[in-house]
């Protein structure tokens, strides 16, 4: 059965979507079988894979507001199964507030599915709304992004009370799969100070692989490649390979 983990968190530009993109195609890389979902209004998983987010039907929007069947709405691509996601994703919330379940509408859509992979991964949106809460609902745990800036740590009491509630109200097994730094730069004593505030604040959660600034995983979004298929020899590929690797420590595939 797939292991599901939400990347999360509601600030925007922490490198959540980069972190879900080159995370799976690494993980796929290595064996795994990966699916994608894209769960932000905005799309870029689903771009990121090389699949036109616009013309995508049915998407992650039609299962979990008009009932279409997941396995329709899955786009396999050579790095990661996507279940895709569209600008129809934006008005969502506000359908949901009116129908039964809404909180598991996520949850039950991928139940059906967790025989095919190993992992899920669902892109969340970047905000404390009812997406990132239906999220919260469907995954056994959430990795955090973390970006090595100076306001890296604000927002994340926030979301520590969102997923505690959710925990306690809603999906009691959910737990902290990790915190991974993002846009580090070990040139500078800010990135260091950062790093060791983030592994004070989640002592033993902090992947010991960080993401560092790199072009290559700027550019690779706008070529539909993840960074190992865009440049493997860059030092985005290679961080997103040491943290894949990382993961799969933590997180063994069953012997086939």
């Amino acid at each position: 059965m797939a292991k599901t983990i939400a990347i999360v968190n509601q600030k925007g530009g922490v490198g959540k979507t980069t972190t879900c993109v080159n995370l799976a195609a690494a993980l796929t890389a290595q064996g795994a079988r990966v699916l994608v979902c894209d769960f932000d209004p905005q799309g870029n998983a689903t771009s990121g894979f090389g699949v036109d987010k616009v013309n995508a039907s049915p998407s992650i929007y039609d299962v979990i507001i008009n009932d279409a069947e997941p396995s329709r709405a899955i786009v396999s691509t050579r790095w990661a199964d996507v279940l895709p996601a569209n600008k129809a994703l934006s008005g969502a919330s506000v359908e949901l507030i009116g129908m039964d379940r809404r909180e598991y509408r996520l949850r039950d859509a991928l139940a059906g599915l967790g025989e095919r992979y190993d992992f899920i991964l669902i892109d969340c949106p970047p905000s404390l709304e009812l997406l990132t809460l239906d999220a919260l609902c469907a995954a056994d745990t959430l990795l955090v992004p973390v970006q090595c800036e100076y306001y890296a740590l604000e927002g994340l009491s926030d979301l520590l009370y969102t997923v505690r509630i959710a925990k306690k109200c809603l999906n009691p097994k959910l737990e902290l799969e990790g915190v991974v730094l993002t846009m580090y730069d070990g040139r500078t004593n800010l990135s260091m100070q950062v790093a060791q505030e983030v592994k004070r604040h989640f002592p033993g959660k902090v992947y010991a692989s960080v993401i560092p600034r790199n072009v290559r995983l700027s550019e690779a979004p706008s070529h539909g490649k993840p960074v190992a298929a865009y440049d493997s020899l860059s030092r985005g590929a290679e961080a997103y390979g040491s943290l894949a690797k990382e993961f799969l420590a933590k997180n063994p595939l069953a012997a086939s």
